[in-house]
């Protein structure tokens, strides 16, 4: 039977039906005493309550949150109202406040201070999480409407930055299967709820290994290791409950230097092995069966909408369009790097059989005897370089740069008067240095600790939008630095001190942000790597050096004949650096497009490395077991590649202020860096926003010419 309403009636209705869920959602907001879902206060525009951050409220702030998310969007789907952009995407915009505030802190205890207790919501959620994801991507109505002012967008283009925000918007949901037919939506959404299991899953199994497998050393051990490294090595031992001894942990952050400087060489073997079999020792935490389902249910969920395989589906939004222009890339590379491995190890066998060594290089040989070799062919000795790579200094040495380019001021903040989730974080004021404009909050986690990730990275607890007020930012840095004992200067490596100001160049990207609504801080993955790579260029400049590079003892600046060492050899080691890398991006390539069905992951490993001819002298940088950026999520799936993409972009940048009058701190260049590259995100697409700073797009031989290899 057929009712005919009249709209008056029915808009009346849904109107009462939006109010109720509006006032059911403010009773939730003020009746529920959850701390994790209350809005931030104190200073600086309000800051994550992290001092009363507790494990036991994530659940019910997460189920909540999704709840009061869901109430809006729906409000939103079934207004009665024509869609438009402010009714429809704007309204978008704006929802989902209370859950972003706990996601913040969702993010802190997964990847900074996870634990038993988190692991075990962590993976009830999981599931959870999809399918709220998939109610919204699937939401018919909604998509409806957003489809709507996309077509209508075309016909009478709206402002650039709407614009940007609905193309996204509906791109995206078309991506996720929003125009699939019922069926098809269900299993795409019950592949993704699968999928967010296994990748929780794939994650504990290698955090597992990393607490694990700890190699504890004597003091008759510690031959070549610097007293910083011993003394560091004996606190975590103490910590550990084996005091007296001597604690290689299995990250990279304690495995490297060992590796590097270690003169036991049976003890090198065993911590190299620890730390590249994590997820891959045949027991309960293999994660090879599980990369295996991954694949799969990625191939079939993409099948559904129409894609051959996953490389083409994600590759689709990026900056290379097609996996062929991403492999054409790596594989353009690829010669020149492993030639170039050939002969560092034709050098290191050198130095071997001089020293009568007795052996054949092996990977856990390479950093060891590379060492040897750089010490031999440049006379530069990399722990020489360490006792003028003070973390301080470099961090003081960041904030200055930061100055010079986007005219930042750096100002800690008094202990106590922020709220942090551990001691060792300390937070820093950002102000603009002409007016004095607050611009956000910088969060600082340097050490490694138990339930804390591995590797280096950066994120956001709130991103700038001027989308209903001004929002400023709270950005963080998070690294793996094995803490000093008491009193010891931290002193790191050289591709460390690169890697922290590789990171702080993620943090720039954020504060810079000039975006008016929040999609537009989102990125373009082979994209936003770009800018935190370039910014690893200024840890070699001038006036960086001559300033921060001091002697942790004396205090005296690093000699002139030392920066001449570490210039000159400047290209040294690029075989082994760029090959461990691509082979890792060439294997998340290749896996995926690969036929999934019976896919044994350990064989296609060892096959495809042997049709790359890769050197057995060396690893892949993340073996599949481990390779957390493709398998622990979907962020790098098909996507490491990025890396090299953005440093095409990189090296071709670096080029334009070496071209430039003041060089790297030239001011007209520095202008268009920030304008063009920085402030505008996601507002602009990254092919035209680079042009716009460049004249031209990026070229290909300004990154061979970088690494210093042969350029056809």
């Amino acid at each position: 039977m057929n009712i005919n309403v009249p709209n008056s009636y029915l808009k009346v209705f849904c109107l009462s039906l939006i109010t109720l869920i509006v006032s059911c959602k403010k009773d939730m907001k003020t009746t529920h005493e959850n701390p994790l879902l209350q809005e931030w206060k104190g200073p600086y525009g309000g800051v994550p309550a992290f001092d009363t951050m507790d494990v036991n409220d994530i659940q019910e702030a997460v189920e909540v949150g999704m709840k009061l998310n869901l109430a809006e969007i729906d409000a939103i789907a079934n207004s009665t109202e024509a869609p438009t952009f402010e009714n429809t995407i704007a309204a978008m915009e704006r929802s989902g406040a209370e859950l972003d505030r706990v996601f913040s802190y969702y993010g802190i205890m997964s990847s900074n201070m996870s634990s038993p207790e988190f692991r075990e919501i962590q993976a009830k959620l999981a599931p959870k999480l999809s399918e709220f994801s998939s109610k919204i991507n699937q939401n018919k109505a909604l998509f409806d409407r957003i489809k709507s002012v996309y077509e209508a967008s075309l016909v009478t283009p709206l402002d650039a930055d709407q614009q940007r925000v609905v193309e996204l918007t509906y791109n995206g949901f078309a991506m996720r299967g929003a125009e699939l037919s019922a069926d098809k939506k269900a299993r795409y959404a019950a592949i993704d709820k699968e999928l967010s299991t296994l990748y929780n899953t794939f994650s504990d199994n290698v955090l597992h290994d990393e607490e694990n497998y700890v190699t504890y050393l004597n003091a008759d051990q510690l031959d070549g290791l610097s007293e910083g490294f011993i003394k560091s090595a004996a606190a975590i031992a103490t910590e550990k409950g084996k005091d007296g001894s001597y604690a290689i942990t299995n990250t990279r952050s304690s495995m490297d230097p060992f590796l590097t400087y270690s003169t036991n060489r049976d003890l090198r073997k065993q911590v190299w092995t620890n730390y590249y079999a994590r997820g891959d020792n045949g027991d309960a935490y293999d994660n090879n069966s599980i990369i295996a389902e991954i694949l799969k249910l990625r191939r079939e969920r993409v099948e559904l909408l129409g894609h051959k395989n996953y490389a083409e589906w994600r590759l689709q939004d990026r900056m290379a369009k097609t996996p062929e222009n991403a492999l054409a890339l790596m594989e353009a590379v690829w010669p020149a790097s492993i030639a170039r491995v050939h002969e560092e190890v034709a050098d290191m066998q050198a130095v071997a059989n001089t020293n009568g060594d007795n052996i054949t290089i092996e990977p856990w040989d390479y950093r060891y005897y590379a060492e040897k070799v750089r010490v031999a062919k440049y006379d530069l000795n990399s722990d020489e370089v360490k006792q003028y790579l003070q973390l301080d200094k470099l961090r003081d040495a960041m904030f200055y740069v930061a100055g010079r380019l986007f005219n930042y001021d750096f100002t800690a903040v008094p202990e106590g008067s922020v709220p942090v989730f551990h001691q060792d974080v300390k937070v820093w004021e950002v102000t603009d240095k002409d007016t004095g404009d607050h611009i956000g909050l910088w969060y600082l986690d340097p050490y490694a600790r138990q339930g804390k990730r591995s590797g280096a990275w950066a994120t956001t607890y709130r991103s700038h939008t001027t989308f209903d007020g001004k929002k400023t930012v709270l950005a963080s840095n998070n690294s793996n630095f094995v803490k000093p004992a008491e009193g010891e200067a931290l002193l790191v490596s050289w591709d460390d001190a690169t890697t922290f100001f590789h990171e702080f160049g993620h943090a720039l990207h954020f504060f810079s942000s000039n975006v008016k609504y929040p999609t537009l801080n989102g990125g373009v993955r082979d994209y936003t790597e770009f800018q935190s790579q370039l910014l690893e260029r200024w840890l070699s400049t001038d006036e960086v050096i001559n300033q921060f590079l001091v002697h942790y003892k004396t205090g005296a600046v690093i000699p002139q004949e030392l920066v001449a060492k570490i210039k000159k050899a400047a290209t040294f080691n690029q075989g082994f650096g760029t090959t461990e890398y691509l082979a890792s991006a060439l294997m998340d390539m290749k896996l995926h497009l690969a036929d999934p069905e019976n896919i044994d992951i350990d064989a296609f490993e060892r096959q495809t490395l042997a049709d790359l001819k890769m050197p057995s002298e060396l690893p892949m940088r993340h073996r599949t077991p481990h390779f957390g950026h493709v398998f622990s999520g979907e962020g790098y799936a098909t996507a490491y590649y990025g890396y090299m993409w953005a440093d095409v972009l990189t090296a071709d940048a670096a080029e334009a202020f070496q071209e430039a009058p003041g060089g790297f701190y030239d001011k007209e260049v520095a202008k268009r860096l920030v304008k063009y590259l920085f402030e505008p995100r996601n507002s602009i697409d990254p092919a035209e926003a680079y042009r716009l700073f460049r004249g031209r797009d990026a070229e290909k031989e300004a990154l061979m010419r970088d690494r210093g290899f042969p350029v056809n």
